[in-house]
């Protein structure tokens, strides 16, 4: 004798391809207490098609109702009519685009039991963003697989982003905005342990340029930023809050003198010691792309005696600017070919 209705799931690949999947609505996506001992004259639940990567899941929406946060949950709630997604032609859903069916079926376990046993075959990262897209809580509670390390490892992606965003705000944001106050447009942060001290020769300070790099004394960021792996975090959260040209990495930085060298001549070299220590670089400017150098606009230079005069003056100037070009930049002429230069030179 055949199943009854409600016992019955489809899998179909494609419209040539047909197979079956042996498995139950009941036992696997939940029933509302129908089952055999149930009165045969109870009217039957209602039941959804989900199309997903050309595979079809009939399933009763009830188990979906069951988890509201979840973006399943909010499609067939109370609120169905007013939601974006509409079923097609032949009244399927079709959802969850570039997920493949193999974990949209291991993931559509959350609403039976609460968790997710992740099989051999499935990766963690694929789980990962079908549960982002589902809105389903990706945390050890939701989740059990064999590959602890690859679970550890979303899992502490999750963490290093939130860590980094309190450093931002707490730590390296207040610097920046003093950097922003003297008229700077990026910024150069050095991370020290607060064990760290610094202590230069106000006469022979550090060749390279140290001066103008900021010092962060955080032994907690130092060691957040000892893991490449939070260093890409850390760069995707300073991309998300808008800020370009971001570099974090480890360098050499100069703590104290260690000695002084005479060379011949009367010339001193100082000697400084170096520790290895993380730095982020990130950059607000807005106009990067164009010019760093300034483009002078000559004009002549008068002593003025009276407004008559000033105002004759005026209009000189204005038909000096309407006539005749802008001279050329001397780093723009210094730069140019000598056929160029040779052509300015002759119209000059």
């Amino acid at each position: 004798m055949a199943l009854p209705e409600d016992f019955k799931a489809s899998c179909f690949q494609s419209a040539s391809k047909r197979t079956h999947e042996p498995f139950t609505v009941a036992d696997r996506f939940g029933n509302s207490g129908m089952g055999f001992g149930s009165n045969s004259h109870a009217q039957a639940p209602e039941k959804v098609t989900l199309l997903v990567d050309g595979t079809r899941f009939v399933v009763n929406p009830q188990i979906f109702t069951a988890h509201p946060d979840t973006m399943l949950g909010r499609m067939f709630g109370p609120g169905r009519e007013y939601n974006f997604t509409r079923p097609n032609e032949k009244g399927e859903y079709e959802i969850a685009e570039g997920i493949s069916a193999t974990v949209f079926r291991t993931v559509l376990d959350y609403y039976k039991t609460g968790i997710i046993n992740c099989p051999d075959g499935i990766s963690i990262p694929d789980l990962r963003d079908t549960c982002d897209y589902l809105c389903i809580n990706f945390d050890f509670n939701t989740i059990r697989c064999q590959d602890l390390s690859a679970l550890l490892h979303e899992l502490s992606n999750d963490g290093a982003h939130k860590q980094f965003d309190h450093y931002l705000e707490e730590l390296i944001l207040p610097i920046m905005v003093g950097c922003a106050k003297k008229g700077e447009r990026e910024c150069h942060i050095v991370v020290l342990t607060d064990e760290d001290s610094v202590d230069w020769d106000e006469d022979h300070p550090p060749p390279m340029g140290e001066e103008y790099s900021q010092i962060l004394y955080s032994s907690k960021l130092y060691r957040f930023f000892k893991y490449i792996e939070n260093r890409d975090v850390a760069k995707t959260v300073l991309k998300e809050r808008g800020l370009k040209n971001i570099r974090i990495g480890i360098e050499g930085y100069p703590t104290c003198k260690e000695k002084i060298k005479r060379r011949p001549g009367g010339r001193s070299e100082v000697i400084y010691n170096y520790v290895q220590r993380p730095f982020i670089q990130m950059s607000w400017e807005k106009e990067e792309g164009k010019s760093r150098h300034v483009d002078f606009q000559c004009v002549r230079s008068k002593s003025l005696t009276n407004l008559v005069a000033a105002g004759e003056d005026v209009l000189e100037d204005q038909e000096i600017l309407m006539h005749h070009p802008p001279q050329v930049d001397e780093l723009d002429r210094l730069n140019a070919p000598l056929s160029q230069m040779a052509s300015n030179d002759f119209q000059d």
